[in-house]
């Protein structure tokens, strides 16, 4: 029989580096979580972008975020560079995690005088990890499990971790106040995320459900649901097809709290949601990761890759298979996509809607 790996450490100072954005920072949580439960009288930080730090603040596994900055890699640019090595330095950590395929963020942890170095090796670029969890680009593996895999390379146990973002007690106030100002009933209503598909990292609007479908999707939901009122959120970036949406919806019955609220405060009111409905983008992820039930549309990218990493009663990823490039998103845009004649159909959608609004 094969004996597990030995436990590295103990650690006493442990820092995340995951800059950006926010759909992977969620998807590196269940690391953080095998972390804390292998090295539980640790200090854990964690280095993020201004854009993803929203997604992480009061976790409970964490000790302190470190800004990096608005780009979103730190390492690309000199004085992002200097200023992230210097509060590396300053903290004095024992373990540095790099979940990211980064050449660049791999040098990072030398420069910052790191004796312990755990991060992922793809082609080559994770050269400065002395744990190096050695991934295939061509294998389709969910994110999660890759960035999980650093764990197994330090050998601890990383069973049964999911993503983790609960709503710290601010956000889940606000929500409670917003329950009452709007008057909508915990399990009665739809938030409903049209947008996304634009980070510090990338832009690919293409993996939006096209908002007079996702109209028609919420009305057959909301009629099954007898009359729920729908929530809309989203970014400036999502205003085009915010509008859209809304005028496919009935006034009345529509709340829109775009650009009004924190994304750990998205996170907090989706919870009390029969439904989040949105497309594949960091908001709906981080919903799951709060504890709301998800329902993600996926269209020119692989859920197979990029699905909720939560329990299976608590999301669905409903996607059509295509064919795309084995490397994930960031292979690009796949310019072929036609959501009419690749995409899921409203009728596909409202089945597994159904289904999920039936678990318990």
């Amino acid at each position: 029989m094969s004996s597990s790996p030995v436990q590295a450490g103990p650690f006493a100072r442990i820092v995340i580096l995951k800059p950006c954005c926010i759909g992977d920072v969620i998807f590196a949580t269940p690391l953080l979580m095998a972390l804390r439960r292998a090295y539980p009288e640790a200090l854990i930080d964690w280095a993020v972008s201004t854009p993803a730090a929203g997604a992480l603040e009061g976790h409970p596994a964490l000790h302190a975020l470190i800004p990096t900055g608005k780009l979103a890699n730190p390492a690309s640019r000199a004085k992002p560079l200097v200023r992230l090595v210097w509060a590396l330095r300053r903290g004095h950590y024992d373990l540095i995690v790099v979940p990211d395929r980064s050449r660049l963020l791999a040098v990072v942890p030398l420069m910052a005088y790191i004796p312990h170095r755990a991060g992922l090796d793809s082609a080559g670029r994770g050269f400065s990890y002395n744990y190096p969890a050695h991934i295939d680009p061509q294998q389709i593996r969910h994110e999660s499990e890759i960035y999980l895999d650093i764990g197994r390379a330090l050998g601890i146990d990383v069973e049964g971790v999911w993503s983790y973002a609960p709503p710290p007690p601010e956000a889940a106030a606000t929500a409670t106040t917003l329950l009452s100002n709007h008057q909508l009933t915990p399990g009665r209503f739809l938030m409903v995320h049209p947008g996304g598909g634009v980070n510090a990292g990338m832009s690919m609007v293409q993996k939006r459900y096209p908002p007079p479908l996702m109209a028609a999707l919420v009305k057959q939901i909301e009629v099954a649901l007898e009359g729920a009122q729908i929530v809309i959120v989203g970014a400036a970036s999502d205003q085009e097809a915010i509008s859209v949406l809304k005028t496919h919806l009935e006034a009345a019955k529509v709340i829109d709290l775009s650009e009004k609220l924190t994304l750990r405060q998205i996170g907090a009111l989706a919870v009390h949601a029969a439904l989040y409905i949105g497309n594949d983008n960091g908001v709906g992820h981080l919903a799951a990761a709060s504890g709301a039930k998800v329902l993600m549309i996926f269209g020119p990218s692989d859920p197979r890759r990029y699905a909720p990493f939560v329990p299976p009663d608590q999301a669905r990823a409903v996607w059509r298979p295509i064919d795309l490039p084995p490397e994930g998103v960031s292979a690009g845009i796949p310019l072929t996509f036609d959501w009419e004649r690749d995409g899921i159909s409203v009728s596909e959608a409202f089945e597994a809607a159904q289904s999920l609004l039936h678990q318990r």
